[in-house]
């Protein structure tokens, strides 16, 4: 697992964004499977000046989400269709029909199963990953054990208490989501996970420990061949990671 420390946020972002501009300059129709949360943001708006004012070409590039809330409606403002185009996909000249991100409303089984079916047909060649501060990946909370496809999970109090800012009040979080499996996740060629703010136990538990454990979904981040981790130095310092 590569680990790079950024000295602030801001290069953090620029660093992700480096590891998939190298990716889409490479393979220009390469699929990459996408993150929602605060942590990629900034790697979004730098993919996005890059596209802008340095040629940056999305055109030929798919895409498929991690994860989308129950309940929400595509044009929900909290929706993770609608912080994709607002976040990424309206700044860049990528064609949204090539864009997948899960529906969130109607049949959940027939949902799931237009998940699966897409996820089966492609091969993701970078996934972004954020991580909660409990450690789960996506919506794969932490358990006993972990599904390999996609699935309905139900949210920990701690997912909708983190997510309680994105809402006017915590009874409007969704209490379910539908998710990537772990399988799903692992099967990307390469993972590229961005960790800040408040997520001392995960970063403690991926970077500082060496048990593979399904209370803490993001240390399978440690199987896989091709494993990139940016954390903020100063989280880093508070785990005592010193590389």
């Amino acid at each position: 697992m590569k680990v790079i420390v950024a000295n602030t946020y801001e290069e953090g972002a620029k660093k992700a964004a480096d590891v998939i501009e190298k990716l889409v300059r490479e393979k220009p129709d390469c699929t990459l499977g996408l993150a929602t949360g605060s942590s990629p943001v900034g790697m979004y708006q730098e993919l996005a000046r890059r596209c802008k004012e340095e040629g940056l070409d999305f055109s030929k590039v798919h895409s498929v989400n991690l994860d989308e809330y129950v309940g929400l409606e595509p044009t929900h403002p909290q929706s993770y269709r609608f912080f994709m185009d607002d976040n990424l996909f309206n700044h860049i000249n990528i064609d949204k029909a090539n864009t997948y991100v899960a529906k969130g409303t109607g049949d959940v089984e027939e949902n799931l199963k237009e998940f699966n079916a897409v996820l089966d047909q492609t091969d993701i060649d970078l996934q972004v990953l954020g991580v909660g501060p409990d450690g789960h990946l996506g919506f794969n909370e932490p358990g006993k054990f972990l599904y390999e496809k996609a699935h309905k999970e139900t949210l920990e109090d701690s997912t909708i208490d983190a997510n309680t800012r994105f809402f006017a009040s915590r009874d409007e979080v969704p209490r379910y989501a539908v998710t990537m499996g772990m399988g799903s996740i692992m099967k990307a060629k390469t993972l590229l996970m961005i960790i800040n703010g408040n997520k001392q136990e995960a970063a403690k538990r991926l970077l500082m420990e060496d048990t593979i454990d399904p209370q803490c979904p993001a240390t399978f981040m440690r199987l896989h061949r091709d494993a990139i981790v940016v954390i903020e130095k100063k989280l880093a310092d508070e785990i005592g990671y010193k590389g």
